[in-house]
């Protein structure tokens, strides 16, 4: 694969910008760690890992605000992050910036998911209630409408809800479409802007022993309404875990931010289960093992109340 700068970016490749520009680190091993959306993981040794963009113009930006904002957030929470520790310039062998993170241990929860529910729900409750601080007027804004109210996202929800039911991955679109509608009708969030993770689905946290172990993925770091991350109590948790979640999360969060953080999670089961799909099928951008935690998140959601 290349990046968009038509750079192969390679083992080799790795220890070449590290003996440039980082030849303390140049010696440890190098070996392919993952090739997310917009970054490659190579890990570098034991404890570390270089991660340099590769398919999208938009990933240059994403790295830079993890290197300038991760490492102030990062003490403060209770799950080992990547926690930027040198950046790589831009350079004749490679002309975007880059960065050598420690590497944080685990299995994504698309291809191991949680099976502890107290364990699990205890970890991201108390995760959630640490990163959820208030942030600095400086703090970015979030992309893709992340944080923002739920009304800006009307017509993406219609148009991936319509995909979903055109290709039967969806058979109940008016239970859906409910859930949805209640959540855009709840009150906007009206305290201040809270730092977020911003992407919190399944690939993105770190699973070992049935529970949650670690954070990944901080490129959409921002600060907004906390009912956009909250939406991980049904999208990452097994089944009967989302109470105890709510429990531990503090302050607890207010009834209408339960129910803007239940319309977050369709939004998100919804791109799963398209992008699990895409995956079984063979499509560009699929991801197979996205689909049956999305599937099992919009069963959650949609569920009638006992």
């Amino acid at each position: 694969m290349t990046t968009h700068t038509q750079t192969e970016i390679t083992a080799e490749l790795v220890r070449e910008l590290l003996r440039d520009q980082h030849p303390d680190l140049a010696g440890l091993p190098v070996s392919l760690g993952a090739r997310g959306w917009d970054n490659q993981l190579w890990r570098l040794g034991d404890d570390l890992a270089v991660r340099l963009p590769w398919a999208t113009e938009g990933a240059d930006a994403l790295l830079l605000k993890e290197h300038a904002w991760l490492p102030g957030l990062a003490p403060r929470l209770p799950l080992p992050v990547p926690v930027p520790q040198r950046l790589g310039e831009p350079s004749n062998a490679f002309p975007r910036p880059w960065t050598v993170a420690t590497w944080v241990p685990g299995a994504p929860a698309d291809r191991a998911p949680a099976t502890r529910p107290v364990e699990a729900a205890e970890a991201l409750g108390a995760f959630l209630t640490a990163l959820h601080q208030p942030a600095p007027a400086a703090a970015p804004v979030g992309a893709y409408g992340r944080g923002g109210p739920l009304a800006a996202l009307a017509e993406g929800f219609a148009r991936q809800l319509a995909s979903a039911v055109e290709r039967g991955l969806v058979t109940e679109p008016d239970a859906v479409r409910a859930v949805w509608e209640d959540a855009v009708a709840a009150p906007d969030w009206a305290g201040p802007a809270l730092w977020l993770h911003g992407d919190l689905h399944p690939a993105n946290i770190l699973t070992e022993n049935g529970t949650f172990c670690g954070v990944i993925d901080f490129g959409d770091l921002c600060a907004g309404d906390p009912a956009c991350d909250l939406a991980a109590a049904w999208v990452l948790l097994p089944d009967g875990a989302a109470d105890r979640f709510h429990a531990a999360y503090r302050p607890a969060a207010d009834p209408a931010t339960l129910r803007r953080a239940r319309g977050w999670a369709v939004l998100q089961a919804l791109t799963g289960i398209l992008v699990g799909d895409a995956g079984v099928h063979g499509r560009p951008g699929g991801k197979a093992t996205w689909g049956p935690p999305a599937h099992a998140a919009l069963r959650r959601l949609t569920a009638p109340a006992s």
